[in-house]
């Protein structure tokens, strides 16, 4: 049996994130000792080091729910988990399109600045006025 620390050394998770995890349903709420102590068992573990590593990935607390609720049946055929995987995927390819077109404008406003003072300062300049950008973002 493991206390709630233990637990949190073990699997990199904080303790008010297992709380948390616990109050949304995707950890059972853990048995307690006669001194009302939580207590984990390895299973427990396995199940927060699932939790933690999806969450690692991007996926959602309700993507990780239903992969939860997946891995409960290992009879059923895997392609909702395939698709709930290809949803994450073109999430995170959206995210990174958007990151690099983050990338360009930076690099376009922060390498034409050549003036000394604020005043004319094109970063500056670029944030009050978004009208210089290149791009919407």
């Amino acid at each position: 049996m493991l206390t709630i620390g233990e637990l949190s050394r073990r699997t990199g998770v904080k303790v008010p994130t297992i709380r948390y995890y616990e109050q949304m349903g995707l950890m059972a709420a853990a048995e307690r000792s006669e001194g009302n102590q939580r207590r984990y068992e390895a299973r427990d573990r396995d199940r927060l080091s699932f939790i933690k590593h999806a969450r690692d990935l991007g996926f959602t607390i309700e993507a990780i729910r239903e992969l939860l609720d997946l891995s409960a049946h290992p009879e059923l055929p895997c392609a909702d988990a395939d698709n709930i995987a290809v949803r994450q995927l073109e999430a995170v390819r959206d995210k990174i399109a958007k990151l690099r077109l983050l990338e360009q404008e930076l690099s376009r406003i922060a390498t034409r600045c050549h003036g000394d003072q604020v005043k004319d300062c094109y970063v500056i300049q670029s944030l009050a006025n978004h009208e210089l950008c290149k791009t919407e973002h």
